[in-house]
């Protein structure tokens, strides 16, 4: 269980004042400089050694990833570009730094910066989140005024730091698309190589990272590498912030040490599953784009990276949305394909033409209006998308179907054996609706 001491977001929830001088009594731009003394190599080893995996979804270790930048300057200048475009459904966690604890970001994005050789920063943050952009504004603003950050400040590193907002695009979070939207193009995913940190944002070496991930910088940096890799489990360590919705007691947004089981996150923080744990059908434990694992192998698993891909699905954003048996988990999923359906961009004919043809085929299967051949042809099809795109909208789109057949093909199939054997029943009236 994570101790008080070591919360890194103690204001989270907003009861305090996310203004300057409160932030910097909760610790935050606390010996700034002193960090910024050690030079670049000393921030980036330490967050080496500290073990931080990102917190976007991938899990890619967040030191190794600012170490890809170029270590001198071929006249190109370097950006740090923070993904603030969280638009995974069920994935709530950075909105509420940026609204409440907005200054741990703007220094994070300093300390960062700096140990990329990167003189400024751009927050790309999603279109629908206005109030989170002002408070975020805010922030920025103040760190200006207090010369914390700007062309001449007490620091004596020249960092400009700018506040994007989006337009509402939910393939802008992937990284080359964010890039290409903030370059005034269609948010459209590029084909790599060449990677970011080589060619990025305007043909310059740039980096992309999360808001969380650059967030917990300052006070990894601070409190030491060792502290951080401390907490949670080997090769899965440090804090990371849950978001659990869904079918709780207690639906909420908490910071708890990687790597505690589902069972213990949901009975200390949600106040169990609705109706017991014998209710409990199944969970998705990491944003729409992860497979669902079904109750009986996710209740006393570990929350992390390693423990959830062994059990094929994945941590992801850490959005772990809760279903219990009153969930029509044919028609959720088929929910999601319709989804990511909508949000292609169109670019790869796998995903442009796969979104679609799925979704249609789910929404079938919901009603039982199918043939029980086409859920392998609907597997088959999930595997041709999955891989074949230019970026992972295509294996978001594909994973939930394949989680849906690997667990719950009984549910289909009985669908489709109950309007076989009654086409005009009540039942199946009310579901086609």
């Amino acid at each position: 269980m994570l101790q008080d001491r070591d919360r890194i977001f103690t204001n989270l929830y907003g009861f305090h004042s996310p203004d300057l001088k409160a932030a910097q009594m909760r610790g935050a731009w606390d010996g700034t400089k002193f960090l910024l003394e050690q030079g670049r190599d000393w921030i980036i080893n330490e967050m080496k050694a500290s073990g931080l995996r990102g917190r976007g979804g991938a899990g890619f270790p967040t030191g190794l990833k600012w170490s890809f930048m170029p270590k001198q300057s071929d006249g190109r200048p370097h950006y740090l570009v923070v993904n603030a475009d969280e638009s995974e459904p069920g994935t709530c966690k950075d909105r509420e730094i940026m609204r409440n604890d907005p200054h741990l970001l703007v220094e994070g994005c300093l300390l960062a910066s700096f140990a990329m050789g990167a003189h400024a920063a751009y927050i790309y943050i999603r279109g629908e989140y206005v109030a989170e952009r002002f408070a975020l504004q805010r922030a920025v603003d103040e760190a200006y005024e207090a010369k914390l950050i700007g062309k001449d400040n007490i620091h004596g590193y020249p960092f400009d730091l700018y506040v994007h907002h989006g337009a509402g695009a939910y393939i802008c979070g992937e990284e080359t698309a964010l890039i290409e939207s903030m370059e005034g193009k269609k948010g459209m995913p590029r084909l790599k190589p060449p990677f970011p940190a080589n060619m990025g944002l305007y043909g310059c070496p740039t980096t992309v990272n999360n808001v969380e991930s650059i967030a917990v910088a300052g006070t990894i940096l601070r409190r030491g590498a060792s502290w951080f890799s401390g907490i949670g489990r080997p090769n899965n360590v440090g804090t990371k912030l849950f978001c659990v919705s869904g079918h709780v007691n207690k639906p909420c947004n908490v910071e708890e040490a990687m790597g505690l089981t589902f069972r213990e996150l949901i009975d200390r923080h949600c106040g169990g599953i609705r109706g017991g744990w014998d209710n409990l059908l199944g969970v998705i434990p990491g944003g729409s784009s992860v497979p669902i694992v079904p109750a009986h192998e996710i209740a006393d698993a570990h929350m992390d990276f390693d423990t959830l891909r062994n059990l094929k699905s994945g941590l992801g954003t850490a959005a772990v949305i809760v279903m219990d048996k009153s969930t029509d988990i044919v028609r959720a999923i088929a929910r999601l394909a319709y989804f990511y359906k909508h949000e292609s961009c169109g670019q790869c004919t796998p995903c442009r033409e796969g979104t679609g043809w799925m979704w249609r085929v789910l929404t079938r299967m919901a009603e039982g209006r199918a043939q029980k051949r086409e859920i392998d042809m609907l597997l088959e099809v999930s595997t041709q998308i999955e891989g074949h795109t230019i970026c992972a909208l295509g294996d978001a789109a594909a994973w939930p179907v394949q989680g849906l057949i690997r667990h719950f093909r009984h549910e289909i199939e009985k669908r489709i054996d109950d309007y076989a054997a009654n086409p005009h029943s009540e039942s199946v009236m009310i579901a086609a609706e």
